[in-house]
């Protein structure tokens, strides 16, 4: 038996998130603790990619806070995710779309998919 499938399977935190991908806009609820006090900060961003597998998986998340772009990577598998909502799906043609980092105004917009 393999060594890492062992560590693997021990470390596996088993956690039910909605399926998204790039393009996607998403609320990430992520737990904030400060001190001895504990509050849930939202995020909300387009996703750019999600890279990993398993417990080793993350996506980066950008949104824009006032002219400024802000970039975070979760990790999938973190225990301080409370939960991920999507709010838009968006159509891109690409899994990573660093592209948008250069684009401003109506040129950053992504199309909605339609169901």
């Amino acid at each position: 038996m393999n060594l890492m499938n062992v560590v693997e399977k021990e470390l596996e935190i088993k956690k039910e998130y909605p399926n998204f991908k790039a393009g996607d806009t998403i609320t990430v609820h992520y737990k904030i603790v400060e001190g001895n006090k504990e509050r849930i900060q939202q995020f909300r961003g387009v996703v750019l990619q999600r890279k990993g597998s398993k417990h080793t998986e993350t996506f980066t998340v950008r949104k824009m806070s006032g002219n400024i772009g802000v970039e975070r990577i979760f990790p999938a598998a973190s225990p301080f995710i409370d939960k991920i909502e999507i709010n838009k799906y968006g159509k891109v043609r690409r899994a990573r779309i660093f592209y948008l980092r250069k684009l401003t105004g109506k040129k950053a917009r992504i199309r909605e998919r339609k169901f």
